[in-house]
């Protein structure tokens, strides 16, 4: 629990000093994450190696989205909560982005032991996902726990949450080269919209427009 409350004012502090304003969109996207300096060079936070698979049986990893930019957001199936809210908010932005082949999106069930394959399939099924734009995935309970907080997220068993579990509902954009470069609460339309401004900024990016 410690971690969680530490973890959720860290990530406060980045939404209060780092994150644009709803008025000012910038014509280029942050850069967010430790950085270093190597030999004059700037070299950026990366999200690290993981393998999981998702609801077809298909193994995802990192290299999965090598080229691509995609959305990771975590989540369980039966979530009482604010996961049902995040997901619509995500359909609303899968199909603004569906012709969109360099986007993709990650969600990551955090309930290991309940979000089976075939739980996550008829998940999936239930809400029309396409398999191709959107991972639902399961895998190893550690490296899920662990990885979180690589996706700025937050996410920890709880007996006394609602559905057993702490866990935020931050949309997370990570670019082609695996680079944190946006994130809004998931639960938020306006939030959410600002949010798919930013995808579109990014797309510009790696078009090489902006």
């Amino acid at each position: 629990m410690l971690r969680y409350f530490l973890f959720c004012g860290l990530i406060s502090l980045l939404f209060l000093n780092c994150g644009p304003s709803k008025t000012e969109r910038p014509s280029k996207l942050p850069i967010y994450g430790e950085k270093e300096i190597v030999e004059g060079d700037t070299i950026y936070h990366t999200i690290p190696q993981y393998e999981f698979v998702n609801q077809d049986s298909q193994a995802v990893t990192k290299a999965t989205f090598d080229g691509k930019a995609y959305v990771v957001d975590y989540f369980f199936t039966s979530c009482p909560t604010i996961c049902p809210k995040v997901k619509q908010q995500m359909l609303r932005m899968a199909d603004r982005f569906q012709e969109e082949d360099r986007l993709k999106i990650l969600s990551v069930s955090i309930d290991t032991k309940y979000d089976t394959i075939p739980r996550l399939k008829w998940y999936a099924d239930k809400l029309e996902i396409k398999t191709d734009q959107w991972h639902l995935v399961t895998g190893d309970k550690e490296l899920i726990y662990t990885i979180d907080e690589d996706f700025f997220h937050v996410a920890e068993e709880d007996p006394d949450a609602p559905g057993g579990y702490n866990h935020d509902g931050r949309l997370i954009l990570i670019d082609q080269e695996h680079h944190i470069r946006a994130f809004c609460d998931g639960t938020d339309a306006e939030d959410v919209d600002d949010f798919m401004d930013d995808i579109d900024i990014l797309m510009r990016e790696m078009d090489g427009t902006n």
